[in-house]
């Protein structure tokens, strides 16, 4: 005995499952559109802002966050979300971390090419 051909199920164009595409935001509307006042990351951002900066430990107090978290919003907000142009300076054995005052130019998507060797 064969077994029958699967029957193939027409799918629909629209499908329910399908993510809708998010509005590209304009550059300079980034911070005010994605920070909220009175938040964490907006006292974070706030110190940050400041012409001394801020050491990871202030950091930590004023959050609450972990080591870890601290650096990963560092790494993962600060630069990447919000495309801002963050220096790490070493005064005195004291890491301090500071937003310069223009964003960061944005990341380069070209990478540098690959070629076979012969």
């Amino acid at each position: 005995m064969t077994k029958a051909p699967k029957k193939r199920v027409a799918r629909s164009k629209k499908s329910p499952n399908r993510r809708k595409s998010r509005p590209a935001l304009k550059s300079n509307l980034r911070l005010e559109t994605t920070t909220r006042s009175g938040t964490k990351q907006a006292r974070a951002i706030e110190m940050l802002r400041s012409k001394e900066g801020a050491s990871l430990a202030a950091l930590m107090e004023a959050t609450g966050w972990q080591q870890h978290s601290v650096r990963g919003f560092l790494a993962g907000v600060v630069r990447k979300r919000l495309n801002l142009n963050l220096i790490s300076e070493v005064d005195a054995g004291v890491r301090t971390y500071r937003i310069a005052g223009e964003p960061a130019a944005p990341p380069s998507k070209v990478q540098g090419v690959r070629t076979k060797s012969s």
